[in-house]
């Protein structure tokens, strides 16, 4: 059965209540001993794969119909490409994924009232499954955050709190109402969602005929959605369904890629990252809460981390519409990142084939 710890101190989650972080030194949360895959013939979707999200048997699946997003191949700079449309989720993002095992194991803990901050997608998924899971949802944003995810959040009942300024003030203002008590259901702090969001690579391995993927390509912000996948794959060799991991690729925007800067200028590069204004605003994280995990995870798949100017974010996302496929700017940044992989001299053999791009928020959502 997945556990989850804290990855300093290596104490367990706590029996009772629901902390964001751990309660002996403050460190963050994540999944201890990896993922088993058990995939559950009898169901489908999401919940096909509960054997592996860690709840307690009794608990009540919270769900909207998530998983099971579709698969679609294509071609270009002369790679097979899979595109994996985690946009038609339904609330219109990959947070879903998260938001039903995380918000399951709200209601089991009994917790009636949370908060959540975000950028826009996860505060709207937040606050989907939390009008389902019947859990009165706030959720911070920043004043910048898109009008339809704004008018999505507050569709579902959810009260919105707008905060002036960058992200991270979202953030800072979010952390002082949890100080007062508050259950503090971050979609970046709680590990709950990353066994859902593992689900993607449980997906992408049975829709490519029982393989992995050479390569993935993946935004990353705080990092959950990469490392997620990650885990995916790893629990798919350990069960000896694959040989080997896919080569990971994270993007960042230029304007904000602290992973990117450590990478390519070491620690000295992180002085020079700052907040910058991006239209990648999922991706507006000056300090990934999971940053540490996705960097050895992305190591060991002999992967690498991007940063796109904002020049090439619009075009990107116009190149996909034109294929059918409409995403909002964060989405369109992995495409961005495949047009600068191909330009390297080894782009053939360092980035095998096929190559799956996570296409992650509906570009409605960015109108």
């Amino acid at each position: 059965m997945t556990t989850y710890a804290c990855t300093n101190c290596r104490r367990p989650y706590p029996e009772s209540g629901a902390p964001f972080r751990c309660p002996h030194c403050g460190g963050v949360f994540g999944v201890q001993g990896g993922l088993a895959y058990q995939p559950d013939e009898g169901h489908s979707g999401l919940w096909r794969h509960r054997a592996s999200f860690g709840l307690p048997d009794a608990a009540e699946a919270v769900s909207l119909g998530e998983g099971d997003t579709p698969f679609v191949e294509g071609a270009a700079f002369g790679k097979r490409l899979a595109f994996k449309l985690e946009y038609l989720s339904p609330t219109s993002s990959y947070k879903d994924r998260g938001s039903a095992p995380l918000l399951s194991f709200l209601k089991a803990r009994g917790v009636t009232e949370a908060l959540e901050d975000s950028s826009g997608n996860a505060g709207a998924s937040f606050a989907a499954y939390a009008a389902r899971a019947g859990v009165k949802a706030r959720v911070y944003v920043p004043d910048y955050a898109s009008g339809p995810k704004r008018a999505q959040i507050e569709a579902y009942g959810a009260d919105l709190v707008s905060i002036l300024g960058p992200r991270s003030e979202a953030a800072s203002a979010v952390l002082r109402a949890a100080e007062g008590g508050a259950v503090y259901a971050s979609h970046a702090y709680m590990p709950f969602g990353l066994p859902g969001i593992a689900t993607i690579a449980f997906e992408l391995y049975e829709q490519l005929g029982n393989q992995a993927p050479g390569s993935i390509i993946a935004p990353v912000g705080h990092g959950s959605l990469l490392l997620g996948i990650a885990l995916g794959f790893e629990a798919l060799k350990a069960a000896g369904r694959i040989e080997r991991l896919p080569v990971l690729i994270g993007v960042q925007a230029r304007a904000c890629a602290p992973l990117w800067a450590l990478t390519t200028q070491g620690p000295a590069g992180l002085a020079w990252v700052t907040e910058g204004q991006t239209l990648a605003e999922g991706v507006r994280v000056r300090q990934p809460l999971r940053g540490d995990e996705l960097l050895r995870a992305v190591e060991a798949s002999g992967g690498s981390f991007l940063a796109v100017d904002e020049s090439e974010i619009l075009p990107a996302r116009d190149a996909l519409a034109r294929a059918g496929l409409f995403v909002e700017p964060t989405s369109a940044i992995v495409w961005a990142g495949l047009g600068q992989l191909s330009t390297l001299a080894d782009f053939a053999s360092q980035i095998p084939e096929p190559v799956a791009l996570i296409l992650t928020g509906s570009g409605l959502k960015a109108l």
